[in-house]
């Protein structure tokens, strides 16, 4: 059967629904992981070496510059540091600033981060710079292929917008 809507609450969801379109209109797209907003030709510079654009809450981020131990033993466990790297917890050890954070100590991620010093010893910002990004092989490429390809997709247009130039 159907239910017979009161003035009040067809104005109550019509207003709802105005405010969602407003802020859907307005608001500017959403910053998935990897991807710049407003960025229509890449800029190596403000990409970490891979690539990503690391949110401002990573748990490891925050865990840093709160230099919580609860908090670093959290993101040590989620990012897998024991399997990965063999590494026992050490607090000290478990930080991350950043991977270009070239000023600031270097956890045990970045110091063994392959993909960090290829980019570094052939002089890229990153590695959309890199002509050999197609066939690389690093862990993180097999760890995360589609990561792989969103960034030889980035690659294609980083290329396409610098031939303009």
């Amino acid at each position: 059967m159907k239910q017979i809507q009161t003035r009040r609450e067809f104005l109550i969801k019509g207003c709802r629904l105005g405010l969602a379109c407003g802020a859907l209109a307005f608001c500017p797209k959403l910053n998935l992981p990897g991807k710049d907003p407003g960025e229509e030709i890449p800029d190596p510079k403000k990409r970490n070496y891979c690539g990503y654009i690391c949110p401002d809450d990573c748990p490891l981020y925050v865990a840093t510059i709160e230099d919580s131990p609860e908090r670093k033993k959290e993101a040590y466990t989620m990012f897998e540091i024991e399997e990965r790297h063999g590494v026992a917890f050490d607090p000290e050890q478990i930080i991350c600033y950043g991977c270009k954070a070239d000023d600031e100590p270097q956890g045990i991620i970045v110091n063994r981060c392959k993909v960090r010093r290829c980019a570094i010893e052939n002089g890229y910002d990153c590695c959309i710079e890199c002509n050999n990004l197609p066939d690389c092989e690093f862990d993180l490429w097999e760890r995360f292929p589609e990561f792989h390809k969103e960034m030889i997709d980035l690659q294609t247009k980083y290329t396409a917008a610098r031939k303009k130039i």
